[in-house]
């Protein structure tokens, strides 16, 4: 009796139990329908659940009653939560996951921008890549020239980017305008960057198609962004054939100081090594900075960098037009440049950043007896904000102003000084969206505003961009927008009324990274309007001067980097072609101006010798022959230059954990590279234009240097910075 009791108890609870269980079953898929395997649907705060199958069905049973909650989840989705009623029944479900959007993972516009950054997991470049460049001899835009859609324009140094002049590319610190980025220099005598590479943590090179946040450039925007606070107290000391530096830091918990003075002096190398160019006094400069950073909260950083540059020298050119007699030409400027800029969180969805810049160059020219003086005093403020306005919508708006006054003055040996000036107030505003319509596809629409108070006109410049990640490691991405520059100061400065050059942008780009290789291949095509004519660069008459010159620049870039395949070696290889033509400046005719080369090559590699604990590198450059104009043929632009050539190494050396030796030479086997022809302006008796090569300084540059690091432990050293 007993026995029979129990058992009857015993199927009365399983009964029980068996009618409160309540089978959950259905799909899982995305929102367009492709069924998702390997989902997790439970219910909250239970053990009670089960993964989807590979067609994305699931079914489990649970003993939870009543109002509860379902959660799935799945990675790359966002999580579902449900409410349900268990009664013990069957319950069917249809669920739909909505893709999670991975700002910082997820797809990124790439068409037009390489860039350069410790931050950014996936980078084409790295800041190491900018200084240990053979070719590039510590200059920022010697190793940005390596990369494709530049060309080697060897008399001038600048960056001469698809088919645009080398003023077309602008130089931004933190988002803020520099002005007169480069040394100073003399026709034909190529110059270099004034900032030291080692200033910066990241660069991001804009070949075209590039934020609406950035105005007043035509073909490219170069963007560095400077080091944060430092990471410990140092002191270096560097020992150069060229000159030397000393440079210190002191480092506090939220604050540090860094200060640098550097000497340069090419009069000994000069006489050392022979030169092609007569030089009464070579080049000679000092050059100051001091940067201060301070972490004013949790996420707010000031940065206040300031920059003291003053150099000055002679060099003899002879003058074809008066039987070989040379002309004295002296060059003396002093520069000073002030960029202070703040950045903050506000909250979670909006930040801030901002700050000013000040320019000062003035410059002292003599020819001969002649001398010319000229003072550019410029001015760039902004405020910018982002808003973090949804999960895909994330919005880039800011306003900012430009300031910019030129005054120069000519005076012959035996008369006065005749003064001209301008002065040009630029007001400029931008708002750029970046809609991810899921984490393989992002749209990007913007929009810049801009008012010159010289000329009183107002342009409306828009910009688009998008970008389809194929997978893990490809993505495509197009780009278009409209750019102005405000015209140059030579020509600014006879004709205050001349309107902005303008050049529109297309871009098509394919980029694959993984396992640390790189392709990248871009195709563009580039039209110019408005851009600056004249019938001769001496002429002052303003009305000899307009906007009627147009062009186009087509081409295409192809990218390849290896730091995988080679153990210890790390290479890349860029080639650019680029077809362009022009009608502006003194041209009478659509023509491809004399910068330009079709075809431009180059490779770079780098490799580490860990038992000789040194780092050799070798950079090949290559650029096709140029067009010129001489007079001796009929047509325009009607001859050729040589091909350019260049093999350069360079090898640093660990010689103790603080001590480093580094030497570097450009153009190893001493190629007479041509850069054009200077033309007599008239004939000889034989009915000839006589003509004299422009050619580089020297066959070669050679550079050694010392470099010592001073720390507590002495376990730091330059090596990366070299």
């Amino acid at each position: 009796m007993q026995r029979l009791k129990l058992i009857l108890t015993i199927l009365a609870i399983s009964t029980v139990n068996a009618l409160g269980q309540t089978v959950i079953k259905g799909t899982v898929k995305d929102a367009k329908g492709v069924s998702i395997p390997g989902a997790n649907i439970y219910i909250k705060d239970s053990f009670d659940g089960v993964n989807s199958q590979a067609d994305g069905s699931f079914v489990f049973e649970t003993g939870e009653s009543g109002a509860q909650i379902l959660i799935v989840s799945f990675i790359g989705f966002k999580d579902i939560e449900k409410s349900v009623e268990l009664k013990g029944e069957t319950l069917v479900l249809n669920l739909v996951l909505q893709e999670e959007i991975n700002k910082l993972d997820g797809v990124t516009i790439t068409a037009g921008a390489f860039e350069a950054s410790d931050i950014k997991k996936v980078t084409v470049l790295k800041p190491l890549d900018i200084v240990t460049t053979a070719s590039a001899a510590g200059d920022i835009m010697g190793a940005i020239n390596t990369l494709p859609g530049t060309a080697t324009v060897g008399e001038s140094g600048r960056l001469f980017v698809r088919g645009g002049e080398g003023y077309e590319t602008k130089v931004f610190i933190d988002g803020l305008e520099v002005r007169n980025a480069f040394g100073a220099t003399a026709p034909n005598v190529p110059t270099r960057g004034r900032f030291s590479p080692f200033l910066f943590k990241g660069v991001t090179f804009s070949t075209g198609g590039y934020s609406a946040e950035y105005g007043q450039a035509l073909s490219s925007a170069l963007v560095l962004n400077s080091n944060d606070i430092a990471d410990k107290t140092q002191g270096d000391i560097s020992l150069m054939s060229v000159g030397g530096d000393i440079a210190y830091t002191k480092k506090w918990d939220k604050t540090s100081i860094s200060g640098k003075v550097q000497y340069t002096d090419l009069r000994p190398y000069q006489d050392l090594i022979r030169q092609f160019f007569d030089w009464e006094q070579g080049p000679v400069g000092t050059v100051g900075e001091l940067v201060f950073r301070h972490k004013v909260n949790k996420n707010g950083l000031l940065k206040i960098y300031t920059n003291v540059d003053v150099s000055d020298f002679r060099i003899r050119f002879p003058n074809i037009n008066r039987n070989g007699l040379k002309d004295t030409v002296s060059v003396a400027n002093n520069y000073g440049y002030v960029n202070a800029s703040y950045k903050d969180i506000l909250n979670k969805k909006w930040s801030i950043r901002g700050g000013l810049s000040t320019t000062y160059n003035k410059e002292k020219v003599g020819f001969n007896e002649d001398r010319v003086n000229e003072l550019e005093k410029g001015a760039h403020g902004k405020v910018a904000l982002n808003w973090d306005a949804s999960e895909k919508i994330t919005v880039n708006m800011g306003s900012e102003f430009f300031h910019k006054r030129f005054d120069r003055s000519f005076g012959l040996s035996d008369g006065p000084l005749d003064s001209f000036g301008f002065e040009d107030n630029t007001l400029a505003s931008f708002v750029e969206a970046d809609y991810f319509a899921s984490n393989k596809l992002v749209f990007r629409t913007g929009l810049r505003y801009e008012h010159s108070s010289l000329v009183n006109q107002t342009w409306v410049s828009p910009r688009l961009a998008m970008s389809y990640k194929l997978n893990d490691y490809g993505q495509f991405s197009l780009a278009y927008g409209k750019f102005l520059q405000s015209p140059l100061n030579d020509y600014a400065i006879v004709n205050q009324q001349l309107a902005p050059e303008q050049a529109t942008h297309h871009i098509l780009n394919y980029q694959y990274i993984r396992d640390n290789r790189v392709f990248r291949v871009e195709s563009y095509w580039k039209k110019y309007d408005d851009l600056v004519k004249f019938q001769s660069l001496d002429d002052f008459n303003p009305l000899n001067y307009n906007n009627s010159g147009f062009g186009e620049a087509k081409g295409v870039d192809v990218f390849w980097r290896d730091g995988k395949t080679f153990k210890g070696t790390d290479y890349w290889v860029s080639y650019s072609f680029v077809d362009s033509e022009r009608n502006y400046q003194d041209f009478n005719t659509l023509a491809t101006p004399s910068f330009l080369s079709k075809h431009n090559f180059s490779f770079v590699i780098k490799h580490f010798v860990e038992p000789l604990r040194t780092q050799f590198g070798a950079t090949f450059n290559y650029g096709s022959s140029r067009p010129f104009h001489n007079p001796n043929r009929p047509g325009f632009q009607n001859d050729r230059t040589p091909d350019y050539q260049d093999l350069s190494l360079n090898a640093a050396i660990l010689l103790k954990q603080n001590i480093i030796i580094y030497l570097s030479s450009s153009n190893i086997f001493g190629r007479d590279n041509i850069f054009g022809y200077e033309y007599a302006a008239q004939p000889n008796f034989d009915g000839i234009y006589d003509r004299q090569p422009i050619r580089q300084g020297a066959k070669r540059f050679i550079f050694l240097g010392l470099f010592i690091t001073l720390t507590k432990d002495g376990q730091e050293n330059q090596l990366e910075n070299l």
